[in-house]
């Protein structure tokens, strides 16, 4: 999510100020022996180090219940340049690792759909901007308390309020949260956040001009980079609806796997790239080509694609944070920096919890979107690196500034832990509720609700063994007292349906209430436990095309025969006869399963002449009439010309 603003300022200048010092410049030249083996630069034993401490660090952190990120952290700090030295250019490193984060950002997209994103306007540019323009207002105040000119507190306050997006994500995706309710309004904001970096910058630029500090040669005016930044938002959006899925369409007939895994990536890192020149962040070019490609028929093949490269360089983008912290500076400014944590992360915590209280959020999703955001984040580095350039910031400020942002990141995982421990979630009550473990019933029933239970009546009456799994504790004792021994399980989780048997089961009827569940459900089958049958309920006619796409064995739309039969009845009750009300219904069957095929191929408006509509609909006809009148070549031909209209 780190950008480049401009090519003099590649390197972080407060870093370089660190460096600058003496006793910091011998300490760099002092190199460990494998250091110095290694040379200048980045190379092979260098990834070596950077792997081994990943695979070390973060393993002990997940143990210990630290969290990854945690771990990730302290193996950089632990092999950076104030550690063991073995790595001495931690920029060098977070060029590269910040593509984990565009990789992220771009999965996640892949999970928002147009319609999703479209539901979330409000909570985007409404709780999003009131978040951010509060919590400035609150750390801008603390930074004048502190004595610190105006200016100087308004931009220590613009970077630290912009929190952590690959920190915050990873922490609510490690707990299951990204797909609910409040983690959608936590993701809201950190999409304007990742907005808000452009006309920061402009103001950081205005606020040079205007101390008389140093001007930023061939800086655009502040009407031409918003321009820029909405045309390449249109270009992108344009490129991902017309452009992408006949290419990928194209690749798919080649059949080679290699190419559609490297055109995955050219999508994720050409998005971040021309989002980059338009001057907006590479995450978000990444988050709208995954909005752009969630629709798309290969939205899983492009999901496995990244997943892998997206994990390994998260990692890496953690690490090379840690490596960034420069423990000489901390421990010469110890009490200013520890003061400047503990203010600013308090003073965030509380300003995200007024705007969430404000926004009619329940006491315990306040205080955990006040923990999850009492931190700095990535984009804190560019805004005081551009800061720095313009003279707004001296180099002391800056260089402390970042060490402040770097530990409220290390923080981070550690307060959210806190504050989990501290407030816990009410416990539900599963009196007679058992969790799922060795179950070996021939069909699994994932989801026992309504639909569920009816379908489950013809396959015991068939006296076919059934495990049954649920989330709903009061669903489950309900079910309890009609005599059905339903267990407590999430299907959405791998361990969970192992416990249940879907690895024996002939057949999974995946049986759930949310259509998001259900994909995630039958993607995780289809992948894990491809040798069984997979029968899914579908919300809509969208969901259906879906689970098709997915590859289930046989799907149906939780309305549609409960409809027909209603619509039955009705035709009986006006006076339709028996027989032709069957045909009829029989008609309509076959109308929508052909509209159905239609739309596979074609999308949701392919079909739209098979609906039957109470509006009267122009026939079709010749733009010229025929001279001549047709001549029926056999029987079949002159009986449809007999009654053909005049």
């Amino acid at each position: 999510m780190i950008r480049r603003l401009r090519k003099p300022i590649r390197t972080s200048p407060a870093f370089k100020h660190m460096l600058s010092r003496p006793n910091l410049r011998e300490q760099a030249e002092s190199e460990t022996p494998m250091a110095a083996e290694m040379g200048g630069g980045l190379g092979l034993g260098h990834a070596v180090a950077l792997l081994a401490a990943g695979v070390v660090a973060a393993p002990i952190f997940l143990r210990l219940g630290l969290g990854s990120v945690l771990g990730y952290l302290a193996a950089g700090l632990a092999i950076g340049p104030f550690g063991l030295r073995i790595v001495n250019d931690p920029e060098a490193i977070l060029h590269v690792a910040e593509f984990g984060v565009v990789m992220f950002l771009f999965l996640i997209g892949l999970e928002m759909r147009p319609a999703k994103l479209w539901a979330l306007r409000r909570d985007i540019f409404g709780l999003g901007l009131t978040h951010v323009l509060v919590c400035t207002g609150l750390l801008t105040l603390v930074g004048v308390i502190a004595q610190l000119p105006l200016h100087v507190a308004m931009v220590a306050a613009m970077g630290f309020v912009l929190s952590s997006t690959a920190v915050i994500m990873k922490m609510m995706d490690d707990a299951g949260e990204t797909a609910t309710p409040a983690g959608q309004r936590a993701v809201s904001i950190l999409l304007l956040e990742d907005l808000a970096i452009v006309p920061l910058l402009a103001l950081v630029a205005v606020l040079g001009v205007s101390i008389g500090g140093a001007v930023v040669e061939n800086a655009r005016p502040a009407w031409q980079s918003t321009l820029l930044a909405v045309g390449s938002i249109a270009a992108v959006f344009a490129a991902g609806k017309w452009v992408l899925n006949p290419v990928f369409e194209l690749l798919a007939r080649a059949g080679a796997r290699e190419v559609m895994a490297a055109a995955a990536l050219l999508v994720v890192l050409g998005a971040a790239l021309f989002m980059q020149w338009g001057g907006l962040s590479m995450a978000t070019g990444a988050f709208l080509a995954g909005v752009l490609l969630s629709e798309s028929s290969f939205r899983h093949q492009l999901e496995a694609d990244v997943e892998p490269f997206r994990g390994l360089l998260l990692g890496l983008f953690f690490m090379s944070v840690g490596m960034s912290l420069n423990v000489p500076v901390v421990l010469a400014d110890w009490p200013i920096i520890v003061g400047g944590v503990v203010a600013f992360m308090s003073v965030q915590a509380i300003g995200a919890y007024i705007v969430a209280r404000i926004f009619r959020a329940d006491h315990r999703e306040a205080i955990h979107r006040a923990a999850l955001f009492a931190q700095g984040g990535e984009f804190a580095f560019v805004l005081y690196a551009a800061a720095l350039a313009v003279g707004v910031l001296e180099p002391r400020v800056a260089a402390m500034m970042t060490a402040i942002v770097i530990l409220s990141m290390a923080l981070a995982p550690l307060v959210v832990m806190a504050q989990k421990a501290l407030t816990p979630a009410p416990v539900e009550s599963r009196d007679g509720v058992e969790d799922a473990a060795d179950l070996n019933a021939r069909v699994l029933f994932i989801g026992f609700g309504r639909f569920a239970q009816v379908v489950s009546q013809a396959l015991l009456a068939r006296g076919i063994d059934v495990s049954l799994i649920e989330t709903d504790v009061e669903m489950i004792q309900a079910a309890a007292k009609f005599g059905f021994k339903v267990y407590y399980g999430d299907g959405t989780r791998l361990d969970v349906l192992r416990a249940s048997g879907a690895g024996r089961a002939e057949a999974i009827l995946v049986c759930v209430d949310k259509p998001e569940s259900t994909d995630k459900i039958v993607a995780l089958i289809k992948s894990e436990f491809p040798h069984a049958k997979v029968f899914a309920r579908a919300f809509d006619r969208g969901h259906s095309l879906r689970l098709v796409k997915a590859g289930v064995d046989y799907q149906i739309r939780e309305t549609f025969e409960s409809a027909l039969m209603f619509g039955g009845v009705v035709l009986r009750d006006l006076g339709v006869r028996e027989l032709d009300v069957a045909e009829t219904l029989e008609d309509v069957r076959d109308r929508d399963a052909e509209r159905f095929e239609l739309q596979i191929a074609g999308g949701l408006e392919a079909g739209r002449s098979l609906m039957r509509g109470n509006m009267a609909t122009p026939q079709p006809a010749p733009l010229t009439t025929p001279l001549k009148k047709g001549k029926a070549l056999n029987e079949e031909a002159a009986e449809a010309i007999s009654d053909a209209p005049n």
